[in-house]
């Protein structure tokens, strides 16, 4: 018999293989470590939680909205769902509360698990209406129908549970953090979580085994399926940038973490801290491109050997290409002088191909929509993790979809990144910036991956946001300037002309006239590390306005 595609399946097998292996690690209430849970636990916990649970009606194709802390109460859920062959539904708590019931709204969600504050906030703000099943991790089912204990104690001893779900069933819907937009829930397949484990353990060579220290909640979920122990760190997750170092650094050590996953803005956390980190081997940064500085600093701090990778992808479609640290820096002065940020090489079997740029729809595609060697264009992904919808949004579907016929006679499903870029005569892709971004000024379009850098190299300058104001093909460009710590106000003036004697040097930066400072950037809520261009440029408009 064909084994279920389920990312659950490599679960049993694991607990049959190392029962006693310890799967995870969580901070306790005094951030102890003191709660984990072993394979054998994880397996058989989650298997009487899909028992339960289809006691209640969460069974095959339940969409189920989780609102849980990255607890083991979490990853048990997880996986018991998965299970189950029931469909998780995961939002990012942080985004605007708005945003937030939309979301929930558009799932059109059958249950919902949430930790009390979650059911409470669901009663009061009206969220998940469509949910006839509430299951809290509360030790009481205020506000909900039963408590998980009740649901894992129902379904106790009823045995593996593992559903054959199939390759195209939908196996969660995950939404985007919204920092580019309103947040669209992905549709993710089993197959598409399937191709990530395999993908993800040959571009990084990951071996079962390692201990893992995952920063980003939904990345740990990857790690019982790749036979690693995780190590969930003692922070909130949705704000990385105010992570405690010292914390961080006590729980590598004391665990001997191998490998750990974090967005730039966590980086720069442990750039800043500067001390060593021993025990790493493989580090992986991603949500947005990590600064120079970071990626030096950190090689510094890790041990000879260890690797910094920087995989480039998206919630829609990851991983699409990746770039080691040191070849990164090695690009650096072509960064600083304009030419983008270098994402590495696709991650196989990917077929990445770049088209003209443009924002209407394209529903078939055609070779001759593709752009001439070394152009900039948008980049499009073919590949075996590149989902084919968002949930419900079938206008942006389209925007971000395009249908393929192959010479065989079968279909695939393009997605479009909604980034630009541009291929090298050695193959590898650099990253231009996202296209909503591109600021289409009388003298051609600018990119703001091809301007940032070339201002950040001041020293004065912590980071710098290309915005236009106005009509597209007659925008304003305008440069946001955000200053490191302890700069002095009075300082402005000398700056913005050092700035524009920068920027004078290169053909496409030399017309940037227009200088704004801005005290702090807006950055998305999931990394903190994307900036929210779209508010600066709002700001920017206002401030141009007031000034005329």
């Amino acid at each position: 018999m064909t084994a279920p595609c389920n990312i659950a399946a490599a679960l049993p097998r694991l607990a049959a293989e190392a029962p006693e292996r310890v799967a995870m690690r969580c901070p306790g209430p005094r951030g102890d470590y003191a709660v984990s849970l072993r394979y054998g636990e994880l397996d058989a916990r989650s298997d009487a939680i899909a028992a339960g649970l289809a006691r209640r009606g969460i069974v095959r194709g339940t969409r189920t909205v989780l609102m849980v802390r990255p607890t083991p109460e979490f990853f048990l859920l997880m996986f018991a769902l998965f299970k189950a062959g029931a469909v998780p539904v995961l939002v990012d708590p942080g985004i605007d509360r708005r945003a937030l019931r939309q979301c929930l709204d558009e799932a059109q969600a059958e249950a919902f698990i949430g930790i009390p504050l979650a059911q409470l906030a669901r009663v009061l703000l009206g969220w998940a209406k469509s949910a006839k099943v509430r299951i809290t991790t509360g030790r009481r089912a205020l506000l909900a129908d039963a408590t998980l204990d009740e649901v894992e104690r129902a379904g106790a001893g009823a045995g593996p549970q593992l559903s054959d779900t199939a390759p195209d069933e939908v196996a969660a819907i995950l939404f985007t953090s919204g920092s580019t937009g309103v947040p669209k829930g992905v549709v993710y397949r089993h197959r598409h979580f399937v191709a990530q484990i395999d993908m993800l353990r040959g571009a990084f060579g990951i071996e079962a085994g390692g201990v893992d220290f995952p920063t980003f909640p939904p990345f740990a979920l990857f790690d019982p399926a790749l036979g690693l122990t995780s190590i969930i760190p003692d922070m909130d997750p949705t704000r990385p940038a105010s992570a405690d170092p010292r914390k961080l650094h006590a729980a590598i050590d004391r665990f001997g973490a191998d490998q750990l996953f974090g967005s730039p803005a966590l980086m720069r956390v442990l750039a800043d801290h500067g001390a060593p980190l021993p025990t790493l081997r493989r580090v992986t940064s991603a949500g947005a491109p990590v600064p120079p500085d970071v990626v030096a600093r950190m090689l510094e701090l890790l041990p000879d050997g260890a690797r910094f990778w920087t995989p480039y992808g998206a919630t829609e479609c990851l991983p699409v290409a990746v770039i080691e640290g040191r070849e990164l820096l090695a690009l650096r002065a072509r960064t600083e002088q304009g030419a983008g940020t270098c994402v590495g090489r696709p991650v196989a079997p990917n077929e990445v191909r770049l088209i003209r740029i443009g924002d209407a729809a394209i529903a078939e595609w055609s070779d001759a929509l593709l752009v001439a060697p070394g152009e900039v264009g948008e980049i499009t992904v073919a590949g075996p993790s590149a989902t084919d919808s968002y949930f419900n949004r079938e206008a942006q579907t389209r925007l971000a979809k395009i249908h393929e016929r192959l010479p065989d006679g079968s279909g695939r499903v393009v997605h479009r990144m909604g980034d630009l870029g541009w291929f090298d005569a050695e193959g590898r892709l650099w990253f231009c910036g996202r296209k909503s971004h591109r600021v289409e000024s009388a003298d051609g379009p600018l990119y703001t991956e091809q301007v940032e850098p070339v201002f950040n190299v001041h020293p004065d300058v912590r980071r710098t946001a290309l915005v236009g104001v106005g009509a597209a093909g007659a925008q304003r460009p305008v440069l946001c300037v955000e200053l490191r710590q302890g700069v002095a106000v009075a300082q402005q003036p000398r700056i913005a002309r050092e700035l524009r004697e920068i920027g004078a040097g290169h053909a496409h930066t030399a017309g940037l006239e227009t200088i704004l400072f801005h005290p702090r950037f807006p950055v998305d809520i999931r990394h903190n590390a994307k900036i929210g261009r779209e508010t600066l440029a709002r700001w920017a408009a206002a401030r141009i306005g007031s000034q005329a």
